[in-house]
Parts: C-alpha cells; sequence; structure tokens
C-alpha cells in the first residue's frame, strides 16, 4: 500500500513541475542548470519515473517563487474532486479514535474488493482492541 502511495505522490509531482516550468517558458536545460541537476534527472523526475527529493523541491519552488503549500494545494485540487475534498474536511472534524474506525472500515473494504485475506471487520478490530 505504502509502495502505491509513493508511486502516486511521483506521478502527481512531476507533471506538475513540468506545467509550472512550461508556464515560465523554461527548457528542461534551463531549469536543471539553475537548480543544479542534471537535465536528463529533471525529465525523469517531470515523467514521475524519478522521485524528487525535497532538496530539489525546494531549489525548484524558488526558482518559481512558489511556496510549498501554493504547489500542493493546486496538485491537490487538480486530483481530488469536490466529494473527495468533503469527506477529507469531514474525516478531518472527527476524533482520533473514530478516524481509527473509518481508517479501518476503509482498509476491511479495500482487502474485500481486492479478493485479499479479509481483515477484521470494524467492529470485530474494535472488540479485539479493548479486550
Amino acid at each position: 500500500m505504502a509502495f502505491v502511495h509513493k508511486i502516486r505522490q511521483v506521478q502527481l509531482i512531476g507533471p506538475k513541475i513540468r506545467k509550472i516550468r512550461k508556464e515560465r517558458k523554461l527548457t528542461q536545460t534551463e531549469l536543471a542548470s539553475r537548480i543544479g541537476i542534471q537535465q536528463s534527472d529533471l525529465s525523469r523526475m517531470e515523467k514521475g519515473e524519478y522521485r524528487v527529493s525535497l532538496d530539489t523541491l525546494f531549489k525548484i519552488l524558488a526558482e518559481f517563487n512558489v511556496s510549498i503549500s501554493e504547489f500542493f494545494d493546486d496538485v491537490a485540487q487538480e486530483n481530488m474532486t469536490p466529494r473527495d475534498v468533503k469527506v477529507v474536511r469531514d474525516l478531518s472534524q472527527l476524533g482520533p479514535e473514530a478516524r481509527r474506525e473509518v481508517e479501518a472500515f476503509i482498509e476491511f473494504k479495500r482487502n474485500q474488493k481486492s479478493g485479499a485475506a479479509p481483515a477484521p471487520s470494524p467492529s470485530e478490530a474494535k472488540k479485539s482492541a479493548a479486550g
């Protein structure tokens, strides 16, 4: 699961870098030179084939004069539907125990859908945690 999440992050960040770079009318060679990396590495980052380090991301954002919150807010908005945003807001308003229950239920449904060995249902997980 964590591996899939990391792949998704890479695939979201790279295209966003490319989009901003093109809006600023910079070539990969120009941007790579300005931030001190190889053009081929930048190309692979933009394609989502290569992970962008925080150091490199901060250099890119400084070059574009974009804050990290602006960058990731845009990434989130481009990839989340209004319904997704509502679900995230609703989840963030729950207490820690309720969040764990929701997360357990999501994991239960994910396992059920994938045909993996079913995880205990949220109520079973809660019972086993309690006693």
